[in-house]
């Protein structure tokens, strides 16, 4: 699997679900041909720019939700034995923030419609789980959320510059090993928590190790892959005359790969620092 959210199939169902307002584009290009009066459009049609200023709105979302988890997660500094120690106290709402930003992407997929009011608070809660835990981060290795954020903005720009210039094709077969290496991924996310309530210890590729290091180094090229096939949707869907709505929809789409990508950043540099 890959973005549940921006996946071909996805793509297709929503084009089903709301035909009238797609392809609107080609009907009119008709019209001017033949002369014939052309349709009324009912909404207004997507476009990749708008796609992209939304999912900046939604990266300053993300920010602000950030600073809020941040500042609400406290740190307590003790001297035991002559030894400075530190504790991070997360607050237990910034896990509901989580669960929360969790229901609202999983609504959000069903009810694209929805999107211009449900990307919006899926970014302020997934910016306050991330702020909170972005300062445990922070707390025992200084300087690393600012690295892991400016990794993610690099690897952003990255990739789409060689999209946009073509260096990368998303072919048929570039979707479906891209597909295949994420559900890979999602399988081994499963069975790590599934075993893991069962007792059994199966931290090793979490572990700062040659192992572990090249395990998350693979999982966030799989991420980055991911953007490809975003960046993908988000063309197709504004081809096709899609209606405005699915900028928000993109916009969202889009964020949940980079917030996985962030983390995933994260966890790599928390192990190269251990």
């Amino acid at each position: 699997m890959a973005n549940p959210a921006l996946s071909e199939k996805r793509f297709e169902e929503i084009a089903k679900e709301d035909q009238a307002g797609w392809a609107a584009p080609v009907a009119l290009a008709h019209a001017e041909v033949t002369g014939a009066q052309p349709p009324p459009t009912r909404v207004a049609h997507m476009t990749a720019n708008g796609a992209f200023a939304k999912t900046f709105v939604l990266f300053l979302i993300v920010l602000a939700g950030g600073a809020l988890g941040w500042s609400q997660t406290h740190v307590s500094t003790a001297v035991v034995n002559g030894l400075t120690t530190q504790t991070v106290d997360i607050p237990g709402w910034t896990w509901i923030a989580l669960i929360v930003g969790t229901i609202l992407a999983f609504v959000c997929i069903f009810k694209p419609k929805a999107s211009p009011l449900l990307a919006p608070l899926y970014a302020l809660a997934e910016g306050v789980f991330l702020g909170a835990i972005s300062k445990a981060f922070e707390t025992q290795w200084n300087g690393i959320v600012f690295q892991a954020v400016l990794a993610t903005i690099a690897v952003f720009f990255a990739t789409l510059a060689l999209y946009v210039f073509g260096v990368v094709k998303v072919t048929r077969k570039f979707q479906m090993v891209v597909i295949g290496a994420t559900a890979g991924v999602f399988v081994l996310y499963f069975a790590t928590f599934l075993l893991s309530l069962f007792g059994a210890d199966i931290s090793f590729w979490n572990e700062p190790n040659a192992l572990g290091i090249a395990i998350s180094v693979v999982i966030c090229v799989i991420a980055s892959l991911n953007l490809f096939l975003d960046y993908e949707f988000i063309r197709q869907a504004s081809i096709n005359g899609a209606p405005k709505y699915m900028e928000w929809y993109g916009a969202f789409g889009l964020m949940v790969t980079l917030v996985w990508l962030y983390l995933e950043i994260l966890r790599l540099l928390a192990k190269l620092r251990s």
